[in-house]
């Protein structure tokens, strides 16, 4: 296992300013965000020209790419250039070398059938490019109810998780609930967080999640990939992101 920084960390900043950053906190693995409608690189751009997207990123520092977390936003999946899109993403995975692309769930409350359909295909492409599909756990998403995430990857062949605990953090789930998901976790984003309804971000220390703990389920399940410090550029924050970034890093090095 090793610290990897999400470029969700820097997210108001431009991308070749959010990578020098990362860089600059010592990381030498990152999380490349593509979120439609956000500041950095967006699907629409990735999924319709991968080769310019590659060549914005060869701009930055020598960082290496971990892990790609992709948020489509409301898109149409029987839409075939949907499915181009995805496929030209995977395409761009490949050519970074990242081994996991995650995704967004359908929202909470969704058909689960409907669902397990639409992921059977995804999975099978990314499969198909040598990469494994990873869902989002997220309290909006239907993987909120970790029951329903494990019954996902259950049956949907190759499917992993992106497991944030935060999002279980303040809810009616326990530790036992959560543990069954972490032979099915390929990446995993990390924060500190409170029980309070504005408390999902918080200082490092001041939250409700047991890195140790998380750590050690991980090795148990024969866990080898990053420890994504994830820490949201939200203007609500009330303390230095920086400072918070840097650390979770050092935390997490600790438990290594």
């Amino acid at each position: 296992m090793f610290a990897a920084c999400s470029t969700l960390c820097f997210s108001d900043e431009p991308l070749e300013s959010a990578l020098r950053h990362i860089a600059e906190l010592e990381f030498d693995k990152f999380e490349l965000a593509v979120v439609e409608g956000g500041g950095h690189l967006q699907p629409s751009e990735v999924g319709d020209d991968p080769e310019s997207a590659l060549l914005r990123l060869k701009r930055g520092p020598a960082l290496i790419p971990s892990a790609l977390y992709v948020d489509f936003g409301p898109v149409d999946w029987n839409d075939p250039a949907q499915k181009k899109r995805f496929d030209n993403h995977c395409r761009f995975a490949k050519a970074l070398n990242v081994a996991v692309v995650t995704l967004t769930p359908a929202p909470a409350g969704a058909d689960l059938d409907a669902e397990i359909q639409r992921l059977k295909g995804l999975s099978a492409a990314a499969m198909r490019s040598g990469l494994v599909l990873a869902m989002l756990t997220h309290k909006d998403g239907i993987t909120g109810d970790p029951a329903v995430a494990l019954q996902l990857c259950k049956s949907v062949p190759g499917l992993g998780l992106t497991l944030d605990p935060s999002h279980f953090v303040g809810g009616s789930y326990k530790d036992s609930d959560v543990d069954p998901l972490y032979p099915f976790v390929q990446n995993i984003h990390l924060r500190d967080t409170g029980k309070g309804p504005n408390e999902f971000q918080v200082r490092i220390g001041q939250g409700q999640i047991e890195y140790a703990r998380i750590v050690n389920q991980l090795r148990r399940a024969g866990y080898n990939r990053a420890l994504t410090v994830t820490i949201l550029d939200r203007p609500e924050n009330d303390f230095d992101r920086e400072v918070e970034v840097r650390k979770l890093k050092l935390l997490l090095e600790t438990l290594l």
